[in-house]
């Protein structure tokens, strides 16, 4: 599909200001929807949507197709009668520029269950009924999902491997047994999928209607510890007697790390998908779509092909590349969706036949600044090198903040041809000059991260790849969102035609 010239930011809504602790989807969303518009972007880039797991990470989810409960606003259940001011009077003090997830999940549970409780005897008919309906529309993912999730409440460990070995395999009549034993905990977790999806409805129809594109993310893989996994093992390399995966996914050694990165999340078993026409693959995108309009498919290379890493392995060196069926996926997809609003990621090691795949359906790429000052003037991120169909970034959530690059991470040549680059013998305002070569560049989309439109350091990074903890945590201020950040960005997009006014 082609893709006009525009630009946005990056920011996930858990980095949103508020009192609760995380981002959520309450007013502070509207507000920063608001300074969009205002700012004459048109694009929302976010981190996957789905509930977080271990690590807290977006890229590992309980799910692939849910949505994380953590991002409901306590302020619109009380809106809609689900909670009284009583219920949110004794907030913990929480801290203001990052996230305590335990804090905040010892805290906001219990407030949803309160609501889930006040809807079962509250909800209105019309409410019931939109109920009802959530829970038919997306039952082919929502019963396996929240026995999952009930599941894991209940059983007392922390994966489903754990579990006795009926449970593991999924034997009807002992699947049955547990829906009915529990009841209550499945309905929270449907509960919690609706009101979910509702708020984010509601907040991406606000966005579109002010002319704002959201774009989505899909990570290529999903943790082990999910409930795609549990209910389709089919679809992995899995044990089938321990459910164990056998293969797992990673990267060799890259910019980020020299032993390379060894996520563990199991491989696809694609001959069994591609026999199934990639249903579940189907299915994901056309879930993803529902609520964002476009998606950026992160580690699109592993369509191609993958780094396949024997289980048991403590380090991503001894794996190796297996093609897999890109080609004959997004075909597929394309027959059964239409038009593919797709991002791919292509960063990392890529050779030609990534770049073939990409080209063959007309997919954008991805272009990052941070990287195109390491080499001679043939650095294929350099502004002047870039080609129209991609996207520009300063940095991505992988990424270091653009100051915290240029003090930490680059390395003497780097910051030199930086300088020589820009034509300036310091690095003032180097963020925003970053935003400036973006924002010029021939890529139809440029997208910024919040943090360097803040102009913030290292204190403010989303995300260091093989880093354990630490990570995704960062939170803004209510009042960083000035009129002058937001007249500086309208002003870039009016010169250099990326405003659609």
């Amino acid at each position: 599909m082609p893709f006009p010239r525009s630009s946005g930011i990056l920011l996930h809504p858990t980095s949103f200001p508020g009192r609760y602790g995380i981002g959520d989807l309450g007013l502070e969303a509207y507000k920063f929807v608001d300074f969009l518009a205002r700012s004459g972007q048109q694009l929302w880039q976010i981190l996957p949507l789905g509930p977080t797991g271990f690590g807290n990470s977006p890229y590992m989810c309980f799910s692939a197709m849910a949505g994380n409960p953590l991002l409901i606003s306590p302020d619109v259940l009380k809106d809609q009668g689900l909670l009284s001011e009583d219920d949110l009077r004794d907030i913990p003090d929480f801290p203001l520029d990052h996230i305590d997830f335990e804090q905040v999940i010892a805290w906001k549970i219990p407030v949803l269950r309160k609501a889930c409780e006040n809807f079962k005897h509250k909800a209105s008919p019309m409410q019931q009924k939109e109920f009802e309906g959530f829970c038919r529309g997306k039952a082919n993912w929502l019963e396996d999902y929240t026995l999952f999730m009930a599941l894991l409440d209940t059983q007392g460990t922390t994966t489903w491997t754990e579990w006795p070995e009926e449970l593991r395999k999924r034997k009807p009549e002992v699947l049955e047994h547990w829906r009915l034993q529990l009841t209550d905990e499945i309905f929270f977790h449907k509960f919690l999928q609706f009101e979910f999806f509702r708020q984010w409805s509601e907040l991406k129809l606000y966005a579109n209607e002010q002319n704002i594109q959201i774009i989505g993310d899909i990570p290529i893989y999903v943790a082990h510890n999910s409930a795609d996994v549990w209910a389709h093992p089919e679809n992995f390399m899995l044990d089938p007697e321990t459910g164990e995966a056998t293969e797992v996914a990673g990267v060799p050694p890259d910019y980020f790390s020299a032993t390379g990165q060894l996520w563990g999340n199991p491989i696809y078993n694609w001959n069994y998908l591609q026999s199934t026409r990639f249903h579940w693959w189907v299915r994901r995108v056309r879930e993803n779509l529902a609520h964002a309009d476009l998606i950026r498919i992160d580690h699109f290379r592993g369509l191609e092909s993958y780094w396949s890493v024997p289980a048991g392995e403590e380090t991503a060196i001894n794996g190796k590349w297996v093609k897999a069926p890109g080609y004959a996926l997004f075909e597929t997809i394309r027959e059964e969706l239409g038009t593919l609003p797709i991002i791919a990621e292509d960063l990392g090691y890529i050779d030609q036949a990534v770049l073939d795949l990409r080209d063959h359906f007309g997919f954008p790429g991805m272009k990052i600044l941070h990287f195109a000052f390491g080499s001679d003037a043939n650095n294929a991120y350099l502004p002047f090198n870039v080609v129209p169909n991609s996207v520009i970034y300063t940095g991505t959530h992988d990424n270091n903040t653009t100051i915290g690059w240029y003090y930490h991470d680059a390395s003497d040549y780097e910051r030199d041809r930086v300088q020589k680059y820009l034509g300036c013998k310091g690095p003032h305002g180097i963020a925003w000059d970053f935003i400036r070569l973006a924002m010029s560049s021939v890529a139809h989309q440029a997208i910024i991260p919040l943090q360097d439109v803040f102009n913030l350091g290292s204190d403010a990074r989303m995300n260091t790849p093989s880093k354990a903890d630490g990570n995704w945590d960062w939170r803004y201020r209510s009042e960083a969102l000035t009129e002058e950040y937001s007249n500086r960005l309208r002003e870039m997009v009016m010169i250099y035609g990326r405003y659609k006014g």
